[in-house]
């Protein structure tokens, strides 16, 4: 990576793709039935935007569905997400870079940790 003026690491030659598990019921915990789904819609995007560290998360549609699936209150305890920080190829695109944030199907979470992926 490449260090700029601050001695900050850049993100911006970084194009990489991780896969994380995120624990969705300690966000949604003690919210009313209600706002359950559409806030763990929020934390999923602000996860995405603290671990890419990129402004610009677009959502998947199938993780939305599957974030829904069970209705407003029942949420899913833990989703596995892969995310995939991207060059925004726009000519007057505020940011250089973006977040695609996709739904990956496991059939159990155990024994799992981020991970790395290659997209080559």
């Amino acid at each position: 990576m490449a260090k700029d003026a601050k001695g900050k690491k850049s993100t911006l030659n970084e194009v990489v793709t991780r896969e994380y598990t995120i624990h969705l019921h300690k966000y949604v915990i003690g919210r009313s039935f209600k706002t359950r789904a559409p806030h763990a819609v929020k934390v999923i995007r602000s996860f995405a935007q603290k671990a890419m560290s990129t402004t610009d998360v677009r959502l998947d549609p199938a993780l939305n569905k599957e974030v829904w699936n069970l209705g407003i209150k029942s949420v899913p305890h833990r989703i596995r997400v892969r995310l995939a920080r991207k060059r925004n190829d726009d000519e007057n695109a505020k940011e250089k870079l973006y977040t695609v944030v996709s739904y990956v199907k496991v059939p159990s979470f155990k024994g799992l940790q981020t991970q790395v992926v290659d997209e080559a």
